[in-house]
């Protein structure tokens, strides 16, 4: 193996744009629960439908229609 390698010449990842990033959030038990349970019904990581379902909602330009009571 090699001390060091040439990359200067390398093709660039057609995937980083892809690259996802970490964040912390802070979630009620009973939404968590309910991916939960889609991920077992689906086969898909609860992480990967909670992710889908945000990218959907940013994509239809979705918003919340929330009304206090006062």
């Amino acid at each position: 193996m090699r001390d060091e390698y040439d990359f200067s010449n390398a093709r660039k990842n057609p995937y980083a744009k892809q690259v996802k990033k970490s964040v912390t959030i802070r979630l009620d038990a009973e939404a968590l629960d309910y991916f939960k349970r889609l991920a077992e019904e689906t086969g898909i990581p609860y992480q990967s439908l909670i992710n889908l379902y945000l990218k959907d909602c940013a994509n239809s330009k979705r918003r919340l229609d929330l009304h206090w009571n006062q």
